[in-house]
């Protein structure tokens, strides 16, 4: 969790990093639009779906003591992963320029007033940006499946150090771009060296720390192989609404004018910030311990972990939606207020606002891949992809209807809203019927009394900062979020403790034993 917190901070600043040095207008939004390029490529050969169809697999030889099973499945997988990918990057490649002018399509800017169609003077831009990344996805797909053995043996430091080094590769890559003249094409750089030491080397150095091994291979039948393959398919063939909201949403948000592209992605990464910090970092945590709860048939243990989960995943949900509805518009202006970013106040409002209507799914996007880890760790991949590609195919209704009317931009960010609430019911529903009933009592009071406990940490969040002028030094307005943050984060634990969640129990644990320590000093 602590890695993955720093890495949604990198990923904070990297944005604020682009916004400053290439401002939230037409550069930003072709390097936005040109990272669906390679994104395509993740999403088609499932790089999600990737570990997730590995894990089970590997833990099973792993947990059984058959790890020279387990090496060889491996070995196949990685080989058969590596051939394929070169195969879709060399086409998308080809095609970059084809691909560029559809994702663009439609964009404007207003010069003089006048609305000139944007795809004439950048889609060769974001064919060139996007053909710099596209060898990324290399490393991101062979790197899911070494980072899959690590996470199946519970080693979590280099999957932790993964993203960061990512992101750090993107805000040097910005920083060198715009101070030497390559402009924004130094993000494009920076992401293809970070992704290369970050998601490939780093994971191939600990795994052969922890004793793996890789050669070669195409041997089909080896144990595990079909096993693996047979839980994938439903993932290539499937589109998971997760994988690919972002890039359904970038396809849309080009039908607006210049900066809507950027408003949205600095809106949806402030919005994942959350998702990535508790949903994916507790569902990758339990992810190996559901694994081998199901190769040992303790399904009693596997409904307990997953309930705890759940909870545990509300608990520390619920109140980031509520500050961020509350304090949209300082969020933002923290997170990308700076350099040429800054005197846009017309696209830092519209961010804000964006950041509000997405905030109230927060809660609903952190439960989504504990029930996803949920069904993988049982060997099933049909049925969530089946739910997950009927939410996707409702979301693209959604977005098309939405944007040819003249609701505003702000209608994907709804739209997104209501196909992440109805896609964790229908999976969590999904997930009952494989595996039994989880503790639906528990998980719906930990909602109930989480809102009530949010409501009164995000009332009181704005209350405070309206006593605080918006003009004061971006250093100050820090401090002055960190306090309050302080203050309301207590008054959700004291609320929350007297409503008698048992989720408090491990802080109020924590604490007794700091309080001990300090007696024994004394």
């Amino acid at each position: 969790m602590g890695a993955l917190l720093l890495s949604r901070v990198l990923g904070l600043v990297r944005n604020a990093v682009m916004t400053s040095k290439f401002g939230m207008q037409i550069d930003a939004d072709s390097y936005n639009i040109a990272a669906t390029i390679p994104d395509m490529i993740f999403m088609l050969i499932a790089g999600g779906g990737l570990s997730s169809a590995f894990i089970p697999v590997f833990s099973e030889f792993i947990y059984t003591d058959r790890e020279e099973d387990a090496w060889k499945v491996f070995s196949v997988v990685t080989t058969i992963c590596a051939i394929f990918v070169t195969a879709l990057i060399s086409v998308a490649w080809i095609f970059a320029p084809q691909i560029a002018g559809f994702m663009g399509n439609g964009k404007s800017i207003n010069i003089i007033g006048v609305d000139v169609n944007v795809e004439a003077f950048s889609t060769p831009k974001i064919a060139e940006l996007g053909r710099i990344m596209l060898p990324a996805q290399f490393a991101f797909l062979v790197g899911s499946v070494l980072l899959g053995t690590l996470y199946a043996r519970r080693r979590f430091a280099a999957p932790g150090l993964a993203p960061n080094v990512y992101n750090l590769g993107i805000i040097i890559g910005a920083l060198v771009g715009s101070a030497s003249g390559i402009g924004i094409a130094g993000m494009a750089w920076g992401a293809l060296i970070g992704a290369i030491i970050g998601n490939l080397i780093l994971p191939c150095l600990f795994m052969i720390g922890q004793g793996g091994w890789f050669r070669p291979s195409l041997d089909i039948h080896a144990p595990g192989v079909k096993k693996f393959f047979n839980l994938l398919l439903p993932v290539i063939l499937g589109f998971s609404l997760p994988s690919v909201c972002t890039i359904i949403t970038q396809k849309f948000a080009s039908h607006y004018s210049e900066g809507i592209n950027v408003v949205l992605t600095i809106s949806n990464n402030l919005m994942m910030a959350p998702l990535g910090i508790f949903g994916h970092s507790l569902a990758l945590a339990a992810f190996p311990v559901l694994s081998q709860f199901f190769a040992q048939k303790r399904m009693d243990l596997y409904r307990d972990q997953v309930s705890k989960t759940l909870r545990t995943t509300i608990y520390l949900g619920m109140p980031a939606s509520a500050m961020m509805f509350a304090l949209a518009p300082q969020i933002v202006g923290l997170a990308n207020g700076y350099g040429d970013a800054e005197s846009n106040k017309i696209a830092l409002g519209e961010a804000a606002s964006a950041l509000q209507v997405l905030s109230l799914a927060v809660w609903a996007w952190c439960m989504q891949p504990i029930l996803m880890r949920g069904f993988f760790s049982i060997h099933q991949t049909a049925r969530p992809v089946i739910i997950g590609t009927i939410m996707t195919v409702a979301f693209i209704g959604m977005c098309y209807v939405g944007t040819s009317s003249s609701i505003g931009f702000l209608v994907l960010p709804a739209a997104t809203n209501i196909a992440a609430i109805a896609l964790v019911i229908a999976l969590y529903f999904g997930l009952e019927k494989q595996v039994g009933v989880l503790d639906r009592v528990g998980i719906l009071a930990t909602l109930g009394k989480s809102l009530v406990g949010s409501v009164v940490m995000g009332g009181l969040a704005y209350g405070i900062f309206t006593l605080v002028p918006n003009d004061i030094p971006k250093l100050a307005m820090f401090a002055a979020f960190l306090f309050v943050f302080c203050i309301v984060g207590w008054v959700y634990f004291f609320v929350t403790k007297a409503l008698k969640m048992p989720e408090t129990d491990y802080l109020s644990r924590a604490m007794d034993r700091l309080a001990k320590k300090r007696m024994k000093r004394m």
